[in-house]
């Protein structure tokens, strides 16, 4: 099938190229002219496990294409997918200016000659874009244009999103009409998955649902760390024996210093906003956030009790980017750490393998030096915050690191650093959820 993709961010940019991958031929299109020029030689605006390989093999095989040229994209293709971003307000609701100009930019180009075409919400949008998008459409294209609105939610998480979106647990498509939703089933019949038929609405819904309650499981064991920490239970311990039960799962019980990135914030700010508005307020979510917020606080708290003062403390941070796998550090905790410290006057140094640029640009204005080497990062520190989970991280020379530290000390807010080896190393290693080891005197 012929396919254009709106927008080159994360979600435009892999699918896009994963659509590629089984067969359709597609256009990726945006208004970043460097950008396109970026891709259309192989370079990549952003990192991700193997989307760089992908995006070359694709283009050498004539399926994937990048322009500027909305309008031509359109003519072009059967189904327009939109993936522009979709900031949020101060308040959490979702800023839709992107969504409305593109869907403007369509309408002027849409024609009776050029036949049926779909277009399709795929950024994460509230409830009732659909209708907003169907509204555009009908008040700047002709009366005689053919067109349905649909909704496909994305559910691709940064660092594993080209093995999502080529294996994905089900796919979501929100239409009013047979003929929309069997043309989009076709769209995704090379991917083997399971496909969630459902009204409009219902679409939109689901993918804010579903980020909102991961959400909720992370708090929820991070509240219950806090509880661990008071009764010196072990939350591993403890996710592991609840996560056995079918209904629970283990998936997203992992303590820690709470989620970021540019979804979970978002959505469940934008849920709650969607609820209140709606007149049926979800006070569940507020308090995942207020959770989330505090665990970094605590954590910060704890460190601070042990070195007393942070001011002129020598502190090592591994991690910049929100999670491991991606150079994005938006929402990051580590950078909030990060800013947090340097507002006190400690004297940080900070590595990641992937995020350095992308971390120097969010912590502009911060007196933060930016290691290009992860045990150069740890020379006379006085602590080493484990602020991301990279397996490098978990797999690090722990005495080569004790060595190069002033003093023996390990915060490791993601949990991924066996204790007894960080003790065995020489040092006292403090984590979220359990007892801190001391090594014997």
């Amino acid at each position: 099938m012929n396919l254009a993709i709106i927008g080159t961010g994360y979600v435009g940019l892999t699918t896009g190229t994963c659509f590629a991958e089984v067969g359709h031929n597609v256009v990726c299109v945006d208004n970043n002219a460097k950008k396109i020029d970026m891709l259309s030689h192989g370079e990549m605006p952003i990192y991700e496990p193997d989307l760089e390989e992908m995006i070359v093999s694709n283009v050498s095989a004539g399926r994937l294409h990048f322009s500027t040229n909305l309008a031509e994209a359109v003519k072009c293709s059967e189904i327009i997918f939109i993936a522009v971003p979709t900031p949020p307000h101060e308040d959490g609701s979702v800023d839709l200016s992107y969504i409305e100009e593109v869907s403007h930019a369509i309408a002027d180009t849409l024609s009776p000659e050029l036949g049926y075409r779909i277009i399709v919400d795929k950024s994460t949008v509230p409830v009732s874009t659909g209708d907003r998008v169907s509204e555009v459409i009908a008040r700047y294209a002709p009366d005689e244009v053919d067109i349905d609105v649909v909704s496909n939610p994305e559910f691709l998480r940064e660092g594993s999103a080209v093995s999502d979106l080529m294996n994905p647990d089900r796919v979501v498509i929100g239409a009013d009409s047979q003929r929309a939703m069997d043309m989009m089933k076709r769209v995704y019949q090379p991917f083997n998955a399971p496909i969630v038929e459902v009204d409009l609405p219902s679409a939109e819904m689901i993918k804010h649902a579903a980020n909102s309650f991961l959400a909720l499981k992370i708090s929820y064991i991070n509240a219950v760390s806090a509880v661990c920490e008071k009764a010196g239970a072990d939350v591993e311990q403890v996710a592991m024996g609840i996560g056995m039960d079918k209904r629970i799962s283990r998936h997203f019980l992992n303590a820690g210093l709470g989620y970021g990135g540019s979804c979970f914030p978002k959505d469940v700010k934008g849920f709650i906003n969607i609820a209140d508005k709606l007149g049926a307020p979800l006070n569940i979510l507020k308090e995942v956030e207020h959770i989330n917020n505090r665990q970094c606080e605590r954590f910060i708290e704890r460190i601070r009790q042990k070195l007393w003062v942070l001011r002129n403390k020598r502190i090592a941070v591994w991690g910049i980017a929100f999670k491991q796998n991606t150079d994005d550090v938006r929402e990051s905790v580590a950078v909030k750490i990060i800013r947090r410290l340097c507002d006190e006057g400690s004297i940080v140094t900070a590595y990641d393998p992937k995020a350095a640029e992308s971390g120097a640009l969010a912590l502009q204005g911060y007196p933060v030096t930016i290691s290009q080497d992860m045990y150069e990062c740890t020379r006379d520190a006085e602590v080493l915050i484990v602020a991301t989970e990279w397996r490098q991280f978990a797999m690090a020379n722990l005495p080569k690191v004790r060595e190069l530290m002033r003093l023996p000390i390990i915060f490791d807010g993601r949990n991924i650093i066996h204790g007894e080896n960080a003790v065995s190393a020489g040092f006292e290693y403090h984590s979220v959820g359990r007892k801190s080891l001391y090594p014997a005197k």
